[in-house]
């Protein structure tokens, strides 16, 4: 029993420090961001070729969504304040994309083996979305404002306009496009 209690015990500390491990340690620099992380350029590149969307952008939308963590989830909801009842959404990994919007674009792209979180499969995810929002909605890829606000909401949700009125969401997308806009400029001197 002891040992089994060990072994549990030492399981749990390593998935806990690996996961922290692969978090950068400066994220409000993009060179010092792909300093840490070499094999993110070229995903951020990949998905800057094929879905038009600057690596600025992807990188703002994955430090808003995650804070660069392939493991993230959104909170816990608790029954009578107590019980452990499931999560608020079902958000992971670096994008933070729902189960189902993950699904259809798994389906839409072919990419049936991709994972939320590997940082090159959210990248994509990210462009493929990106992508979406210009073709149903008119929205520029490079407006990470709308275009956050439309991830967030999803494209439904956004056509509704019902995030007008969410002040705290007005006030992320705002940062995020800041983000995008810091990060793209830091990206010119070392991509």
């Amino acid at each position: 029993m002891l040992k089994k209690t060990f072994f549990i015990f030492f399981l749990c500390n390593y998935v806990f420090i690996s996961s922290c491990m692969g978090i950068p340690k400066n994220q409000e620099d993009a060179c010092s961001i792909l300093k840490q992380k070499k094999s993110w350029r070229s995903a951020l590149k990949k998905t800057e070729r094929k879905w038009g969307v600057s690596p600025g952008m992807q990188l703002a939308f994955i430090k808003t969504e995650s804070n660069f963590k392939p493991t993230a989830r959104t909170q816990r909801k608790y029954f009578l304040g107590l019980i452990p009842s499931g999560r608020i959404s079902s958000a992971y990994g670096y994008s933070q994309a729902l189960d189902g919007t993950w699904k259809e674009y798994k389906q839409s792209t072919g990419n049936r083996y991709h994972r939320r979180s590997n940082f090159a499969h959210s990248t994509n995810f990210i462009g493929w979305y990106v992508d979406k929002s210009n073709k149903l909605l008119g929205i520029s890829k490079r407006n990470a404002y709308l275009n956050y606000l439309a991830y967030h909401q999803g494209q439904a949700g956004y056509k509704t306009g019902a995030y007008k009125n969410k002040k705290g969401l007005l006030k992320v997308a705002k940062k995020t496009a800041y983000n995008k806009k810091l990060f793209d400029g830091q990206l010119k001197k070392c991509l």
